[in-house]
């Protein structure tokens, strides 16, 4: 039975996300960008600081980087719903290449869903660049303005993510978790096959 002592720090930095999310929305209902922005980027910070966490303490599981992805997950959602509400115009004139460019991590989660039942939570290095050019994409248009060469990094890191987690879905017949990415994948699939 899971109870909280079941859970360690770093869950909980991923726990903080999932339970802003309710909070931040408020915010967004009651249009407060200013507070948004920051408690945003609060949610954003205890990303970064889960992970380092899991690593440095020695406490990754497979619990925790579905928890971490979660809270990813909902993190960029009300990102985009704040950018979609405070600057509309931005994502109006931008609308057609955010629909493609997004429609390839729809297929990623269907195929997913599909194959294991859940979302993926590779953390390939690759997602957390991604994540990271996401955040600060984000973060930087609420602050200050939508700026296009972050946007377009933010974009193409995205859809490399995306293929590369397509890729490993049907390189991995089971769920699995924190693989760097396909290189690395490849490599331990060797080691398996020659021992």
């Amino acid at each position: 039975m899971l109870t909280f002592k079941n859970f360690n720090i770093a869950d909980w930095f991923s726990f903080y996300r999932i339970i802003a999310a309710p909070f931040l929305l408020a915010l967004l209902w009651f249009e407060e960008r200013e507070i948004f922005v920051w408690f945003l980027l609060i949610s954003y910070s205890t990303d970064m600081i889960d992970g380092f966490l899991a690593r440095k303490l020695k406490i990754t599981s497979a619990r925790g980087s579905q928890l971490d992805s979660m809270g990813d997950q909902i993190t960029f959602v009300i990102g985009l719903i704040g950018l979609l509400l405070f600057e509309y115009n931005f994502i109006k004139e931008n609308y057609l290449l955010i629909i493609i460019v997004f429609a390839p991590y729809g297929i990623q989660m269907l195929i997913a869903y599909t194959k294991y039942g859940k979302a993926t939570a590779f953390h390939t290095y690759l997602a957390k660049l991604s994540a990271f050019a996401q955040g600060i994409f984000i973060l930087s248009a609420l602050f200050f303005h939508p700026l296009y060469g972050l946007f377009y990094t933010m974009l193409i890191l995205g859809v490399l993510e995306t293929v590369e987690e397509i890729i490993l879905i049907f390189m991995y017949d089971n769920w699995a978790s924190d693989i760097k990415g396909v290189y690395w994948a490849l490599r331990d699939k060797r080691r398996q096959k020659n021992h």
